[in-house]
């Protein structure tokens, strides 16, 4: 399958994307830890080893998955799971070798290295995906689900399935949604009970026109930046607070900055385990099951990692002196956001089969 010529395209395309990285692109790097990755770690496998030598016994397919956060991250927990699922299903004729901490480049480069044929997979989360199908940007439409188990009903579900296939006339293949988790708010100026409270507050949002409208509309000043650049803002006031899962604030101990924290869950991120459509197409039709079945299976693993660490990691923001509002009045931030549904009505269609499936669970 022309290993060769593969691997020497992606190491190609891993320096391109190093540089692409130092000049931006993260459209939605809010779980891109950007530490330059040790030097041990680069090209880090699921099973470790001297891969070279373990190619040449097996002659396995080296397949390269790219991520943008370090490996204590739950994408990490996903990318390891379906790479032991994948090689374990294939009897090791597929190798998945993970490269965390944005060795590959920030996650719009991924998904362009994915078109071009340059990388085989990402697992990248869900916002910069409107760049390359519309219809994806359904899913950042605020307050679109109450629970988990409402995302999952509609991700899981023919409603999932066909957002994740328009992404084939962008030379990706969607394979699984794996969880980012519900978005929240945090700020280092009040508690935010209602959205009134939200008024004249500066915050950063993810680079994604359905985020910037989405609080704009509860009368937040939003500032669209990269996460890199959010972290330094943070650090140095310049933007009053942000948005973000529990995972993320607390992964990054963003109670250094934010006093304020609370429990909104505005929107639902998904992290998509993602391949290059071409790749996918010159697999049989069996082993496109295999990775099919295999993604969706690491997506539920990932999901259940992350509730098991979700109370641990509240519980250690307030132990860190942020003091979390768990029940604001949901009702004023719905009503608050009602003129986003209006302005993005070419998501009505959708919105209407999203709640459909909800009200039948």
């Amino acid at each position: 399958m022309k290993k060769n010529v593969r691997f020497v395209a992606l190491a190609l395309s891993a320096v391109m994307m190093m540089g692409l990285a130092g000049c931006g692109g993260k459209d939605a790097g809010d779980s891109q830890p950007q530490e330059a990755p040790a030097p041990a770690e680069e090209g880090a496998t699921a099973e470790g080893g001297d891969e070279g030598a373990a190619d040449a016994a097996t002659d396995a397919t080296v397949l390269q998955l790219g991520t943008t956060v370090n490996e204590q991250d739950s994408f990490q927990v996903a990318a390891e799971k379906f790479a032991e699922l994948v090689a374990e299903r294939t009897n090791g004729a597929y190798k998945i070798e993970i490269y965390p901490n944005g060795t590959l480049g920030g996650e719009r480069d991924m998904l362009e290295s994915m078109q071009m044929d340059t990388l085989d997979m990402a697992i990248v989360t869900s916002g910069p995906f409107i760049n390359f199908s519309d219809a994806m940007g359904v899913l950042d439409m605020p307050y679109l689900f109450g629970s988990n188990e409402e995302a999952y009903a509609v991700l899981d579900g023919e409603i999932g399935r066909e957002l994740l296939d328009t992404l084939e006339d962008s030379g990706l293949k969607g394979l699984a949604y794996a969880e980012r988790g519900f978005r929240n708010l945090t700020n280092n100026a009040k508690p935010i009970q209602s959205a009134a409270d939200l008024n004249g507050l500066k915050l950063r949002v993810m680079e994604n026109d359905v985020y910037t409208a989405s609080f704009k509309a509860m009368g937040v000043n939003a500032d669209p930046m990269a996460w890199a650049d959010a972290l330094t803002a943070l650090q140095q006031g310049t933007v009053d607070g942000q948005e973000n899962p529990i995972n993320v604030i607390y992964s990054y101990k963003l109670w250094e900055s934010q006093k304020y924290a609370t429990l909104d869950r505005h929107s639902y991120s998904t992290a998509i385990i993602t391949m290059s459509a071409n790749l996918f197409n010159s697999l049989d039709a069996d082993t496109q099951q295999i990775f099919l079945d295999a993604a969706q299976e690491a997506a539920e693993y990932e999901r259940a990692w992350v509730a098991e660490q979700e109370a641990d990691q509240l519980q250690a923001m307030k132990d860190n002196g942020m003091e979390v509002v768990e029940d604001p009045d949901l009702d004023s931030f719905k009503e608050a956001v009602q003129p986003v549904y209006e302005q993005y009505s070419q998501y009505a269609d959708y919105v209407a089969r999203i709640q459909e499936v909800i009200a039948g669970m």
